[in-house]
């Protein structure tokens, strides 16, 4: 069983960071576990927090009133999970699910803007990296609404 380290220093979204910026990542980190079925982030509440997915399935989802629920993307292992905790107003902006069993290394985005504060470096590589995870979100949503509203 590796470390909280161990699985951060190893993991890809965070290859190549400075180990003092690692280090700070790790004061902000603990484990956690979903059960299936069980909301990790409700669209519109309050974004304290992102995820490193170890093991499990998660969908995410935006709800319309005609056809309820739409999933947009699923992900999972190894995956990254949250990026609003970053940017103001710190608001979910889509619903996350736990389609099985779900551990996680949560990060908690206060804990961690505070530290970006401080050290602006360590928050421009964050910044960096989350970019592209944002991109991958809105072009997964972008393909996912096209889909479900037949438009081409």
């Amino acid at each position: 069983m590796q470390t909280l380290k161990q699985y951060l220093e190893e993991h890809p979204f965070f290859k190549g960071i400075k180990p003092h910026h690692l280090e700070n990542i790790l004061g902000c980190a603990t484990s956690v576990q979903f059960d299936a079925g069980q909301y990790i982030l409700r669209e519109g509440e309050e974004a304290n927090n992102f995820y490193i997915i170890i093991l499990g399935k998660v969908t995410l989802e935006i709800f319309t009133p005609d056809r309820g629920p739409i999933n947009i993307q699923t992900i999972g292992e190894g995956e990254v999970l949250g990026w609003s905790w970053l940017i103001p107003p710190y608001h979910w902006h889509y619903d996350a699910r736990a389609i099985e069993l779900t551990r996680a290394i949560a990060l908690d985005g206060k804990c961690l803007r505070n530290k970006c504060e401080e050290d602006h470096d360590l928050g421009y590589e964050l910044l960096k990296r989350f970019t592209h995870i944002i991109t991958s979100r809105l072009e997964a949503t972008r393909l996912q609404l096209l889909d479900v509203y037949g438009v081409h």
